[in-house]
């Protein structure tokens, strides 16, 4: 499979998977800068964390600019994470997000992943909208390094 193939229109935005699109001297500074996630993130470490990646973007259909972002790490067959998920603040409001996500999730489905997981603080609204649910059984659930 293509992960290339991926152009989801919402709007007057077109929603691709074709990583020579993006932008990374932005996506940088939106997460470095502005995601509480993110924040201090070095230039080399996102660059890294983009080549390892399955990547989405949003862009304006006008101008090509990228609007928004998310980021996906994956096998292809059992197991994702989505993360990164950034939308550009005058873009807030208008349902990229919630289009992003789907697309990512859209674009996911052929693989018949078992899980995609998630973290947010505040944004389980969207991610409810694509059908993400809170897990079930969190005491199953272990990390390292966590902060």
């Amino acid at each position: 499979m293509n992960d290339t193939t991926t152009a989801t229109l919402h709007g007057s935005y077109e929603i691709s998977a074709d990583p020579a699109r993006l932008d990374a001297a932005r996506i940088h500074h939106w997460l470095s800068t502005d995601a509480y996630w993110a924040l201090g993130r070095t230039r080399e470490k996102q660059d890294s964390a983009i080549a390892g990646s399955l990547n989405f973007g949003a862009y304006h259909r006008d101008t090509g600019e990228l609007a928004a972002y998310a980021r996906v790490v994956t096998d292809h067959a059992t197991f994702a994470w989505l993360c990164d998920v950034y939308v550009d603040r005058p873009a807030r409001g208008t349902g990229l997000g919630t289009a992003l996500v789907t697309a990512v999730r859209d674009h996911l489905e052929p693989y018949g992943l078992r899980r995609i997981m998630l973290a947010t603080a505040d944004a389980h609204g969207v991610y409810e909208k694509v059908g993400f649910t809170p897990l079930q059984n969190p005491d199953k659930w272990m990390a390292l390094g966590q902060h």
